[in-house]
């Protein structure tokens, strides 16, 4: 894994298990940047292209996922050395989703990253395959830190001492009561 301040890339082999492993990775490099709230369409929208490779792609099963923070925006790419792109029978629009019969185990991936994404496509990645991505809006800063109370200034603010603070006993809680200590092991 290459890591840098905004731009963060794996390479793998499409399997099965590894697939595991690339969304651990991305929901982590989303907490380091931030961006939890992103974690679980950034990972559905990975495990459908990653799932895409490991079915579709041709020779072989190699493919580099990138993420990056570009402009406010969250892309999410991942190319592999098959240069199909895919066709539209393999690229359902979002209403299309109805066509597929409601037991169909495949089709729906592509559908589902549109539906969770802000956009998405497929390009040639010329001699070296294809990239299929998708983007997510990225809050600001500001909308990822929580909100502070604004700062009293120093005359604002009172100053209490414990020891001039009133404390009434309280009326409602009566003392508790404990029961005698019985011995673990009777002889």
């Amino acid at each position: 894994m290459i890591s840098h301040p905004k731009h963060c890339t794996v390479e793998l082999q499409a399997l099965p298990s590894r697939i595991g492993q690339v969304r651990r990775i991305v929901s982590a490099q989303l907490r380091y940047w931030h961006l939890d709230q992103l974690i679980d369409r950034a990972s559905l929208g990975v495990t459908e292209l990653l799932s895409n490779v490991h079915r579709h792609a041709q020779p072989d099963k190699s493919c580099t996922v990138e993420m990056e923070l570009v402009l406010g925006r969250l892309m999410v790419s991942v190319r592999d050395h098959d240069p199909r792109l895919p066709v539209a029978g393999d690229m359902p629009v979002v209403g299309d989703m109805e066509d597929l019969g409601p037991l169909a185990t495949c089709g729906r991936g592509l559908a589902m990253v549109a539906a969770v994404s802000e956009s998405w496509g497929a390009r040639p990645d010329g001699d070296k395959g294809k990239v299929v991505w998708f983007t997510l809006p990225a809050p600001s800063i500001t909308d990822r830190q929580p909100a502070r109370p604004p700062r009293r200034a120093a005359a604002e603010a009172p100053v209490r001492r414990f020891d001039q603070v009133e404390v009434e006993p309280a009326a409602c809680a009566p003392a508790p009561v404990h029961a005698p200590a019985r011995p673990v092991a009777t002889g």
